[in-house]
């Protein structure tokens, strides 16, 4: 079976430790994750959990696969609010790759799937491709603007 995985890039004027920051403390990631802050203990196999910063609500939930500061970042992820089976084969990995470009630059690559053996995948897939780039445009501003106010 071929993989169906989203691949996108952002590059970022802030070290990789300012924009590790940014994907790992939970007051940064409300402000590009549609309000949602995050609960987990950033370890491998512990849980991860969305939560709406207004209402408490569980949105999306999964584990932490991967972590190896400040260069990798690896969880499932899924969508707390679907009709589809929780089950593991419904869950999407998502794996941030942090890449130094120099001293106050960094490249931030995002991987999103496997979408070719999840339930209903194709539909997923066309509709997370269709997603803006707000998340990483948000992620790059926050990290800038963290670096620049040091």
């Amino acid at each position: 079976m071929t993989e169906l995985l989203i691949r996108k890039s952002i590059e970022v004027d802030a070290p990789i430790e300012t924009l590790w920051k940014i994907l790992t403390d939970s007051k940064f990631i409300q402000q590009y994750m549609f309000g949602c802050y995050v609960e987990s203990d950033w370890k491998p196999g512990s849980p991860m959990l969305w939560k709406g910063a207004s209402d408490g609500k569980l949105y999306v939930h999964g584990h932490i696969v991967a972590i190896n500061p400040p260069h990798r970042l690896e969880y499932t992820v899924f969508d707390s609010t679907s009709t589809m089976a929780d089950i593991p084969s419904n869950y999407l990995t998502m794996t941030y790759d942090l890449k130094t470009r120099s001293d106050h630059a960094s490249l931030l690559e995002v991987t999103q799937g496997d979408f070719a053996g999840v339930e209903d995948g194709q539909r997923r897939y066309k509709d997370s491709l269709g997603d803006d780039n707000s998340v990483l445009e948000g992620i790059k501003k926050l990290a800038e603007a963290a670096y620049q106010s040091k």
